[in-house]
């Protein structure tokens, strides 16, 4: 928004005007980015500590604290006066998040049942994309609020915050959470209530308390055990999966995608517009993913996803490396081509939000063994937010300096990935948590590391 530059960010404003500035470094100034950046920082140490305070508190509590730190953050960036309360409330939101995404993926995975297990962890990331929707057709029309509609678009960040404190004070913790913290009783009320009054949940109970049992047993060092040669699979998932998710390029497109359009010729509104259609279609293929993820199974997600997300960001190189700036420094992109370029992010937005969007909260969250599910969950969540960090903070630089091949590069990343996944990650579609070990065993490659032990069903707190 203009608005917004011009308070904060006046240099941007009068460069972005210059007649000469060259059209890919129209926005490359590093005391901006870190305005996105410092979220994704102060979410990375926030996940680490909610992997600690969950094992004592529980789930639910996790995320009422999440909540309120997102709220306090969104009321001190919509009230801003300077450059430090912005990015103070940024990094208030970003505590918020860490606290939340290490909580809310393992919840669902804890409490759905296993033959739909996919399609509810899928929804965590169904309500990621409705709130960049929500937020960017927000920003649309507070762009046309002039000098204070920033602070309208900032502000309403305390609608999903007070959504998430109300939302969890209703809602009972899990009953994994519950057992590990010694109470039973209420752990086999909670899975009860999640299960329905006439269900019978014997069994399924016996297999909780097994699996909390082992942890328990297992209690001290999960950070340390993770580095065991019987745990050398979950280390590498941990890593490659936040690791790749962040180099499918879609988190900083998503972030920057307004910036993008912007880049190739877009006034204010029609590049927050672009940024809606995109938004939708995303949200389209995600909520389309959740129908087909328990059916289709996790591999083939990938797999299909990770070959149509290559595609098309080879196209979107080719278009700008042929249309855009080619003749002289300042020159925008051709109409045709700039919208030929929307209708490819919308392709290569759909795939995404088909495979990797979902897929990187439900599997991470899925393949842990509970006496390191909290160190892995939060492992996962720290390496994705310090490379969110990294790659926000750099992103409008390498676009500056790399040009059009900055998709190229992306693309390289997505090959790679999807090689990996299809030799290294097993199927895990409808494999109840408990029994996740056998599904390592009988891999080709990871069985020689895998133990599969049985315990029994009973559970010591003294």
């Amino acid at each position: 928004m203009e608005s917004f530059l011009k308070k904060f960010f006046p240099e941007v404003l009068i460069g972005k005007q210059g007649a000469k500035r060259d059209a890919y470094c129209r926005y490359d100034n590093q005391l901006l980015t870190a305005f996105t950046s410092s979220l994704y920082i102060a979410g990375t140490l926030s996940s680490l500590v909610a992997s600690r305070v969950t094992r004592k508190v529980g789930r639910q509590n996790i995320m009422l604290a999440g909540g309120a730190l997102f709220l306090a953050g969104s009321a001190l960036n919509a009230g801003a006066v300077n450059i430090a309360m912005l990015i103070i409330g940024r990094m208030l939101l970003g505590f918020g998040i860490g606290f939340t995404a290490q909580a809310a993926p393992l919840y669902l995975a804890e409490t759905a049942p296993a033959r739909w297990r996919g399609a509810f962890t899928g929804a965590y990331d169904v309500f990621l994309v409705v709130g960049a929707l929500v937020a960017n057709t927000a920003n649309y029309f507070t762009d046309r609020i002039p000098v204070w509609g920033w602070r309208v678009s900032l502000g309403l960040a305390a609608v999903p915050a007070t959504v998430i404190v109300v939302g969890a004070l209703f809602v009972p913790d899990t009953p994994s959470s519950l057992v590990l913290r010694c109470q039973t009783d209420k752990a086999r009320a909670s899975l009860q209530r999640i299960r329905g009054a006439e269900a019978d949940v014997d069994a399924e109970f016996k297999d909780i308390v097994r699996a909390v049992e082992e942890a328990r047993r297992n209690d001290e060092g999960a950070f340390r055990r993770v580095c065991g040669k019987g745990y050398r699979h979950y280390l590498l998932m941990m890593v490659a999966i936040p690791t790749f998710f962040d180099l499918t390029g879609m988190l900083v497109v998503a972030v920057f995608l307004p910036v993008l359009f912007r880049t190739v010729g877009f006034n204010s509104q029609k590049a927050i517009l672009g940024s809606i259609i995109v938004n939708l279609v995303n949200l389209c293929s995600v909520i389309a993913s959740i129908f087909v993820i328990d059916r289709a199974g996790r591999k083939f997600l990938f797999l299909a996803g990770g070959t149509l997300m290559m595609i098309s960001q080879v196209a979107v190189s080719w278009i700008m490396a042929e249309h855009l700036g080619k003749h002289h420094a300042a020159a925008t992109m051709a109409r045709g081509y700039a919208f030929g370029l929307l209708a490819l992010m919308c392709l290569y937005t759909a795939s995404f939000g088909m495979s990797w969007g979902p897929l990187k909260w439900v599997v991470p969250s899925e393949i842990y063994p509970v006496e390191i599910r909290s160190a892995g969950q939060a492992t996962t969540i720290s390496i994705a937010l310090t490379l969110s960090f990294a790659q926000t903070q750099v992103f409008i630089s390498l676009l500056c300096a790399m040009k059009y091949a900055i998709f190229l590069f992306y693309a390289g990343w997505v090959l790679a990935m999807t090689v990996f996944i299809a030799l290294l990650l097993p199927e895990t579609k409808g494999v109840p948590l408990e029994a996740m070990r056998s599904v390592w065993a009988k891999h080709w490659y990871w069985k020689r590391f895998v133990k599969d032990n049985k315990l029994d069903a009973q559970v010591n707190c003294l």
